[in-house]
This record gives C-alpha cells, structure tokens and sequence, in this order.
C-alpha cells in the first residue's frame, strides 16, 4: 500500500495521495486496486507535467490530447477506457473535496469499445473434431464406450442445432419422445423454440441413448437427463463438457484454446449464413431476442472475406509489396 502511494510524486502527488486515501478508508480498495489507480492516474498526471499544467487546472482539452496520445501508442480502447474511468473518479474527488470547481472528465466520451467478433472454427475444423469423436467411439468400450458415445451425441446435436451450452446439457430425457427429428428447447426467458435435428445427430443420440439403457439394466438407476452423469443422478455439467471437449480437441489435433460448447454454437450460426440461411432465420434457431445479436456473425463472416482477399489477391499482394 505504502509502496503504491510512495510512487504518486512530482506535480498532483498531494492531490493523488488524498485520493488514494479515501479509496482505502472509504471504499477499503484492495492493495491491487490501489496500484491499478495509483499507475493511471500518475500517468496522466506526468503527462500533464511534460504540459506543465496542475491537475487543479486541467481542462477538458487536456484529458481528449492524453487520451489521443494514448491512441497513436497503439493502447486498445478497453485499456483506454480503463484509465479514463480512474482520472474520472479522481476529478470528481477532487470536485467533491472542493479542490475544484468543475469535472473536466463530464465533456469526455469513453472510447468506443466495438463489439470483439466471436471466435469461430472453419467447417473442416469442425468436421475433423466430429469425425475424431465418431471414431472414438468404435474403439472404446464398456463405461469408456458409453462417455464416448455420450460425447459424440452432444457434439453433433450442438453442431446440429446451435444450442447454449446451458441448454444443452439440461435438455430432458423425454425432449424425443414425441418427435425425435426435433427439440423443443426452453430458453432465455422461459421462451420455448423448436430446433431441427438432422440426421447425424438422430442416430448419434439413438446410439447414445441406447448404452444409457444398457447401463441401466447393468444396474445404473434410471436418469431423467438426455446426458446424464456417471451414476445418472445429475446432468453433465457445463465444466466437465468443456473439459471433454478440449481433450477431444487435442485427439484432434486442434488448438484446445479455439475450442469451446459457446465456439461451436458461433460456428453453427456463422457457418448457416455462409451458406445462405437468411438472420431472421437463424435468429430463431439461436434463440435470440433481438435480431442486432445475430448480425455479429455477418461481420465475422465479412472480416474473414476481407482477410481472404488480402491474404490471396494478386493485386492485393502487390499493393502490400509496393507499400513495403
């Protein structure tokens, strides 16, 4: 703590010490958050030295040439935005104290975040993880066979239907009871949409849920969960999916840090626009509300064009070689 304030010096020291203070006595801020303030906001402040401006003057002008100068550094919005949030807190303190009269900060708008692209693996990608789950399991065999099996089922029904992973692995047991070429899914909400299945996830989950029945007969009381855990007491967690999944990845020979239940949901819905599937149609397999949530993949899809162009157009290539 001592160490954090000791190196708050120079032009708005007396004023950051008495801002660090309070953030301990007040807000009791953790020993992190102390240094986390104490670095932004002596940032600014020995920016504002090199102008030879005190903090006790700065002006909304000054904080908009820190924040560009922050910019051309290369530092990402969220960093940026980050240290705007701390000199904001600082000047209303520093308001609030009567150690000015106005808040510079109230004229700045926080740079604009953007919305980051979800990640998304290629459908040969997607393939060679499918293709490497089947085979497992016609090697495996007895309760290795059956969590295979398992897998196998949950991979091709997200691949197949988009599903939240929170969807997924809580759908019940009789949710094919009625109709098995579709789930009827409760989502966000308690809104209720039905999902297609093609045939690839029919067959995985028949197989799957014939060795759940083997099971049972061995002796394994009857769950009432379509992926239930080992005993059947309880439905596969989200974590122990995951973990499935990454192991697959590396059998796979995938980047086990590209793959996810959330990544293989973005490539069902970026891999449908692809081909033609129209948003208000994929809006409605995904479950969303709002339709802007969906059109995130339509510019996943247009930065991975752009990216094409640019990595394998002849004119393209000249261009960046004349530029160099």
């Amino acid at each position: 703590m001592a160490a954090a304030k000791g190196s708050a010096k120079g032009e708005g020291a007396s004023e950051l010490g008495l801002f660090l203070d309070m953030l301990m006595a007040e807000r009791g801020a953790a020993p992190h958050t102390i240094e986390a303030y104490t670095r932004d906001i002596s940032e600014f402040l020995a920016f504002l030295a090199a102008k030879r401006v005190s903090v006790r003057k700065a002006s909304a002008d000054h904080l908009r040439a820190y924040l560009e100068s922050l910019a051309r550094k290369g530092l990402a919005p969220t960093s940026r935005a980050r240290k705007l949030s701390a000199i904001r807190q600082f000047f209303r303190f520093l308001l609030g104290e009567g150690l000015r009269a106005d808040d510079p900060t109230s004229a700045i708008d926080s740079p604009k975040l953007g919305r980051p692209l979800p990640k998304i693996l290629s459908l040969a990608e997607v393939e060679t993880l499918i293709e490497t789950a089947k085979e497992a399991c016609g090697t495996a065999d007895g309760a290795a066979r059956s969590r295979a099996l398992r897998l196998y089922a949950l991979l091709e029904t997200l691949y197949a239907s988009g599903l939240r992973v929170s969807e997924l692995i809580a759908l019940p047991r009789n949710v094919l009871a009625a109709d098995d070429r579709v789930l009827t899914v409760k989502g966000k909400g308690g809104r209720e949409r039905l999902v297609p299945l093609n045939g690839a996830a029919r067959q995985a989950l028949a197989d799957h849920m014939a060795a759940m029945r083997e099971a049972e007969t061995a002796g394994r009381g009857v769950s009432p969960w379509l992926f239930p855990t080992g005993d059947g007491s309880q439905h596969l967690t989200r974590q122990r999916f995951g973990q499935e999944l990454k192991a697959l990845a590396l059998a796979a020979n995938l980047d086990p840090a590209r793959v996810s239940p959330h990544v293989l949901r973005h490539a069902f819905a970026s891999h449908l626009l692809e081909r033609g599937a129209d948003l208000r149609t994929v809006q409605q397999l995904l479950g969303h509300a709002d339709i802007s949530t969906t059109q995130i993949y339509t510019h996943v899809i247009e930065e991975r064009l752009r990216r094409l162009v640019e990595e394998h157009h002849p004119l393209a290539q000249a261009h960046l070689t004349k530029r160099r």
